[in-house]
């Protein structure tokens, strides 16, 4: 039996943190649906999570791009007297609780995987069980913006400080991983704010911890317009998903080219034979 028959999934996807850049996952989402490609699996970072948690909670693509189109930031995130972080959560979980249908993982349609950081202990943590929205705060919980998320006693914060981009998460358990990667870093100014400070700080160090992880995808999309918008920027939902569909059919379009998989391959001319018909 070879190593690859001894997976337990099929596909895995691998969705990087990388702020409102999150909304090209969603793009992605799109395309996967056309091609009629579920995943077995997804693991996400951060607005990965958030992202992955919708997915995995069986909203379409359209349904998630809608839920945050004409929002904004201070709609999920409320100013705070500095202490552990400028900002609380607290508006965050109420719009997950209202939102998600599942309250824990196992309620969820597909497996997720949510990647936190262990702040007590130094370490990266898994969320594979349990009740699901204090998983993806913490995922999200970026340090010094948002105060780490208890969870059972333990400090969290965002998952990219050691894997901004899971893939390594979950290969060993898939025979194929499609990874879509939001946070290319691009050379561009900054304001001298300690809050940009911060944003670029953690983007240098989330660029650094995923060039592994991306020889690892079996597809891998990304694209240098990500890198255009800002963190938090809720202002460009549509172009985002429209630069991530668009990342996702170049992507896909690679994998026909070399002809290297051949069930993806076969859902991807599926998809556009069906797109060609009249």
């Amino acid at each position: 039996m070879t190593e690859e028959t001894n997976k337990t999934c099929k596909l895995g996807l691998a969705l990087s943190g990388g702020g409102a850049k999150g909304f090209a996952h969603v793009g992605v989402f799109k395309l996967l649906e056309e091609c009629a490609l579920m995943p077995d699996i997804i693991a996400g970072t951060s607005v990965g999570a958030l992202m992955g948690a919708l997915f995995a909670d069986g909203y379409s693509a359209d349904e998630i791009k809608e839920l945050f189109t004409g929002r904004e930031f201070s709609e999920f995130a409320q100013l705070q007297l500095p202490k552990s972080g400028l900002f609380d959560s607290k508006r965050f979980r109420h719009f997950l609780r209202r939102h998600l249908r599942a309250k824990t993982f196992e309620e969820l349609k597909v497996p997720l995987v949510v990647i936190a950081t262990d702040l007590d202990n130094g370490e990266s943590h898994e969320f594979r069980s349990g009740p699901l929205v204090e998983a993806v705060t913490a995922s999200c919980s970026i340090p010094i913006i948002f105060s780490p998320v208890v969870i059972n006693g333990v400090h969290y914060v965002d998952g990219g400080l050691f894997h901004n981009f899971p893939v390594s998460i979950i290969r060993n358990e898939c025979e194929r991983v499609i990874g879509v990667n939001v946070s290319p870093l691009i050379p561009q100014k900054y304001k001298q704010t300690i809050y940009h400070i911060a944003e670029r700080s953690y983007h240098y160090m989330f660029r650094a911890n995923t060039l592994e992880d991306r020889e690892m995808c079996d597809v891998l999309i990304e694209a240098e317009e990500f890198g255009m918008y800002k963190t938090f920027d809720l202002e460009n939902v549509e172009q985002i998903f429209n630069i991530g569909y668009e990342a996702a059919v170049r992507a896909f379009e690679l994998v026909i080219q070399e002809n290297k998989y051949e069930t993806l391959v076969k859902a991807i001319m599926e998809r556009k034979n069906k797109m060609l018909m009249p």
